[in-house]
């Protein structure tokens, strides 16, 4: 459909952000304004008075600069056609560059001022809103160079990062596959198109996707290999010339997360993989394969068992399954979906996909294209997760600590879609919808805590063979990807030769030490709602140590906060113990 004939009743009100286009041209006339003001304290932040001065106008400059980038580019993803909304979008693209570049000395500058100076800002009440942005600025220092170092590594910045912009054009631009033949058709194979193919009940059709594609990276292997090589020796350089130990500690220092944590991750993750195999046995046989390949894990093993629920009682069943949150959790649940914060049908035009987003200043959005499938359920659940956080920490923090890092910003949504999924599996009656939802957790996990737990151990082991004097060949970095995944998948699967090739088309290899925060993240997700569900009271902690605390300390102390450390065992054991029940009576409805 064409937006103006969707029922007005499922847009989101951004009027609620910003009101008129007149609102938006006036706070971006006052933003342009403030910018040479801005700029005119560089150089006096050693001034007590003009750094406090400058930090609130940045904030106050902030605060509306993200209040109308939100809005505009929220405006323009309900429909691609209006021209309107393309060209508001388009100025607070230019405006970012400008404000970017005029704030740009601060951190510098503040990372320059003496210990004194700065533990003196830190010590300073009138500094309150501002104090872990110091903090942070002052734990750095100890890796902030020269300045005539700092001016070389800002000028090697391009050079070094030539591995991921090779990628990038490899993987988007010059990489072509053979079509794959399904229902006496071609249909075009790429990255998008791939995880289609290999969920396709058609094996031949799933062999043959697999096969085109590792032949296709197969045939560019040697340049993939000198090239991530070479990202390895870059990320590897930058952290020694930092002065960290390794690329390791330099990737999880910025989150203030212990090495500690990374390494634990592994080691629980190894010492869980015999569930893991179980479950690959398990789908061999429910799926009555003789021999099972890579390329058989994506197929599902229950089918006909979608949850075709319209809009509005998939959100009765959401908040019914949230309820453990409480009341206050559920009543803005509530909120959120009547009285316009979700977007949720889809349109012409209308960007595709989920998001929630948020600005301080209003309350947080979603963005949903509600089909009456399973996954839009969760899906749902999972956006109102993140919207929910946002709303909390909104009204729990002051604006310079609103926002949560990337480490934490999926804790939320997996713990939503964890209460969800245990709800439906003490309350659906039909065994083969109780089947589907098992399986569908079973490969959540598989493919987020395991899977990315194998693929942060792939990138530990290239960093350290390159540290160590040891070459990144191709058959270097092939033989050890292929005995990961022999290890991780164990006898159930066929490991096949060309999945050895599969870290040369992973792109967040390339921004290392990354993928491990989707496992944590799990991990810690599972582990909170595991403590929602066995303790009434914990809720309040949920809610006040962890979904208040936006970004007020590292994430890495904000979780420990609400009683997941990562650094230990017991969020795995929550993990693993929720995995393991599943598996158990998947295992037990099969016989």
């Amino acid at each position: 459909m064409k937006r103006s004939e969707v029922d007005k009743k499922y847009f989101w009100n951004l009027s609620d952000m910003v009101d008129s286009v007149e609102t938006f041209e006036k706070l971006f006339n006052e933003i342009e304004n403030a910018l040479p003001v801005l700029e005119s304290y560089k150089g006096k932040l050693a001034n007590r008075q003009d750094a406090l001065a400058c930090l609130k106008l940045d904030a106050e400059v902030s605060q509306k600069f993200e209040l109308i980038y939100i809005w505009s580019h929220m405006y323009k993803d309900e429909d691609a056609g209006n021209s309107v909304a393309m060209g508001l979008s388009s100025r607070t693209d230019g405006l970012a560059g400008k404000y970017g570049a005029a704030a740009s000395f601060m951190s510098s500058e503040l990372g320059a001022l003496s210990a004194d100076v700065l533990d003196g800002y830190i010590a300073d009440a009138e500094f309150s809103d501002f104090d872990f942005l110091l903090k942070e600025i002052a734990r750095q220092k100890a890796h902030i160079l020269s300045d005539k170092e700092e001016k070389l590594i800002a000028m090697s910045a391009e050079a070094l990062n030539t591995s991921y912009n090779v990628a990038h054009m490899l993987f988007d631009a010059d990489m072509k596959f053979k079509p794959v033949a399904k229902d006496g058709k071609k249909v075009e194979l790429n990255n998008g198109t791939y995880g289609e193919l290999l969920g396709d009940p058609d094996r031949k059709v799933r062999k043959t996707a697999f096969n085109n594609l590792y032949d296709g990276y197969i045939a560019h292997i040697n340049t993939l290999a000198a090239n991530y090589a070479g990202n390895v020796k870059a990320d590897n350089f930058i952290a020694k010339a930092r002065g960290y130990s390794d690329c390791l500690e330099k990737s999880l220092f910025g989150d203030g997360v212990p090495t500690s944590v990374y390494e634990n991750l592994i080691s629980a993750v190894n010492d869980n993989l015999g569930t893991l195999h179980r479950y690959i046995a398990l789908r061999k046989k429910l799926l009555g394969l003789k021999e099972q390949h890579m390329y058989d894990l994506y197929v599902p093993i229950v089918e006909n068992a979608e949850m075709k629920l319209p809009y509005a009682e998939a959100c009765e069943l959401v908040k019914t399954a949230l309820s453990p949150l409480g009341g206050e959790y559920v009543g803005l649940l509530n909120k959120a979906m009547t009285e316009g914060w979700i977007d949720v049908m889809p349109n012409d035009g209308k960007r595709g996909g989920a998001y929630s987003w948020s600005s301080y200043s209003a309350h947080p959005y979603v963005l949903l294209n509600y089909a009456p499938t399973t996954e839009d359920i969760f899906t749902l659940a999972h956006e109102l997760g993140h919207c929910m956080h946002s709303y909390y920490s909104q009204n729990g923090q002051p604006y310079s600590k609103w926002d949560y890092q990337i480490f934490v910003a999926e804790v939320a949504s997996i713990c939503n879609e964890t209460l969800l999924d245990d709800y439906l599996m003490k309350n659906v009656k039909d065994d083969n919808v109780k089947k589907y939802l098992l399986s569908l957790r079973l490969n959540r996990f598989r493919t987020t805590l395991f899977r990315q737990a194998m693929f942060a151990e792939f990138e530990y082991n290239a960093h350290k063979m390159d540290l160590e004097g040891k070459p990144l060949t191709v058959d270097n970095l092939c033989g050890m990807y292929l005995d990961l995944n022999k290890k991780y998948y164990g006898d159930a699967v066929v490991s096949d030769d060309r999945i050895a090739y599969e870290w040369a088309r992973i792109p967040h290899f390339y921004k290392a030490f990354y993928v491990y925060k989707y496992s944590t993240g799990m991990t810690a997700a599972t582990s909170i709602a595991h403590n929602i569900l066995a303790r009434p009271e914990y809720t309040d902690i949920y809610k006040n140590k962890f979904l208040k605390a936006g970004g007020h300390k590292s994430p890495y102390a904000i979780l420990c906060d609400a009683e997941v450390d990562l650094a230990t065992k017991k969020p795995y054991d929550d993990a693993f113990a929720f995995f393991n029940a599943a598996l158990d009576e998947l295992e037990k409805m099969c016989k």
